[in-house]
């Protein structure tokens, strides 16, 4: 059965978000610390008023720290395309820490620029296949991609179908800056979920458990997350062997 009625009662449903009391919730929680006070990219970034330009949403801070934030003080090579005035090259070396090695790609050869013992770049264009070729044979461990270059559609896919494969065991990609309803990454992305739920069941004792065989994508990726603007996705510290649901317990329901 197509899909295409549920997406159309999905979009429906959002765009309706609020009517005739609809998304309607309980007064939040109360805080006592205020919001980004515990994340020290964003205070960092509050802090930054001079020096080399560094321009972000206020709200992708707290999707950095939650996603970022396993890597702090450990050996990790980080990946930001889209280099522009260099400041947050400067801002993950302050984030992650003193062993940390920053990789900038930019089309603009002036950034080469901000190469130093810390930060290597690479100038070349992200939606050239033999440019990633080449960065994967120079590079061959990258532990964090940050997709914040040219924005459009086909440069991410093809930085995404490039890279992520690329990255290490554990790792995490998140591209930056998808706008708009119609985004045809956004789409992509859409695509590459369904994934997820692959289910191939595995037949072996099926009286204790119920269990699926991954699928390579499954195997490998552990989750994707959408948030405004972003997409997150994280691979697996190892290999996944298999989804299981094992029965815990000794009283059933004679209809299950």
């Amino acid at each position: 059965m197509t899909s295409l009625p549920y997406i159309a009662r999905g979009v429906a449903y959002r765009r309706n978000w609020g009517a005739a009391g609809e998304g309607a919730a309980p007064a939040p929680f109360e805080d006592e610390k205020p919001a980004g006070s515990c994340n020290p990219l964003k205070s960092y970034f509050d802090a930054h008023t001079e020096g080399r330009g560094v321009w972000k949403w206020n709200h992708y801070f707290e999707i950095y720290n939650r996603h970022f934030s396993k890597f702090v003080g450990r050996e990790v090579h980080v990946l930001e395309i889209g280099v522009y005035s260099g400041g947050s090259l400067e801002m993950w070396r302050e984030y992650f820490g003193s062993k940390c090695h920053v990789h900038g790609v930019d089309i603009e050869e002036a950034c080469k620029g901000y190469e130093n013992d810390w930060t290597t770049i690479s100038v070349g264009d992200q939606a050239d296949r033999g440019f990633w070729k080449l960065f994967k044979e120079k590079n061959p461990c990258i532990d964090v991609l940050i997709d914040d270059g040219g924005h459009e559609a086909e440069q991410q896919i093809v930085t995404l179908e490039e890279m992520l494969p690329h990255l290490r065991p554990g790792g995490v990609y998140l591209c930056e800056d998808v706008h708009g309803e119609q985004h045809r990454f956004h789409s992509y992305i859409q695509g590459m979920a369904t994934g997820l739920n692959s289910n191939i069941p595995n037949m072996n004792h099926p009286e204790t458990r119920m269990a699926c065989i991954p699928t390579q994508f499954q195997s490998a990726i552990h989750s994707i997350h959408l948030y405004p603007y972003v997409t997150v996705i994280e691979k697996n510290d190892r290999p996944l062997l298999e989804l299981a649901a094992p029965k815990h317990g000794t009283e059933w329901q004679p209809f299950l």
